[in-house]
């Protein structure tokens, strides 16, 4: 695995500190969400940092530097839905062999994961459940099978002032695993009423 590339960046000093995964998740919820005011963004680690927002592409990008600047590789995850919702990207990390994610969202659901899962799978389905619409449709049908290492990128990806949109297409075009058949997404139950009001709750608001 190579070198984190900017340990000499001043911005990424912050971080020395954020040590371990739990850490990491709660700096990302500090900021605050990028509701894209202007238009569509991928930002860089460097950019979220000086904006202080990041939405969950954002904030998983700005985890991985975050893994890797402690010599851990930076992987991303691609969780895919249906056309009518929004898909998520979560940062992956293991402990003791077991899987584990950072995420960042603005909702009570699609958050961290504690590491006790065995595999990828296992990691992806947990969000299952969690992955529904505002009349209860569950939504999530595929996961990227080989998490995206970010270390396959060119080094800017760390601190470009452009938009990262090539990584967003990598995620998109990664291959892909079916979770369940045509046939069963017939007989999905919709979730209980009490998850969408759940759901409905969100951690910052719109200005």
């Amino acid at each position: 695995m190579r070198h984190f590339p900017c340990y000499d960046i001043h911005e990424f000093k912050i971080f020395e500190g954020l040590d371990s995964p739990a850490k990491v998740q709660d700096f990302l919820d500090t900021l605050s969400i990028n509701f894209e005011p202007a238009g569509g963004t991928c930002h860089s680690p460097l950019r979220t940092l000086e904006n202080k927002t990041a939405h969950c592409l954002e904030g998983a990008l700005l985890a991985a530097a975050i893994f890797w600047y402690h010599g851990e590789r930076p992987l991303l995850l691609d969780l895919e839905t249906t056309f009518k919702d929004s898909s998520h990207v979560v940062a992956l990390f293991k402990r003791n062999g077991r899987w584990g994610a950072v995420s960042k969202t603005n909702h009570a659901v699609l958050r961290y994961r504690e590491p006790v899962y065995k595999n990828i799978r296992e990691l992806a389905m947990s969000y299952f459940h969690e992955y529904f619409l505002d009349n209860g449709k569950k939504t999530f049908r595929r996961y990227s099978t080989k998490p995206l290492d970010l270390q396959e990128f060119e080094d800017n990806w760390l601190t470009a002032k452009h938009n990262l949109w090539g990584i967003e297409d990598e995620l998109i075009n990664a291959p892909h695993e079916n979770i369940l058949s045509k046939e069963s997404e017939k007989h999905l139950r919709r979730a209980d009423p009490i998850k969408i009001r759940a759901g409905k709750f969100t951690e910052w608001k719109k200005r």
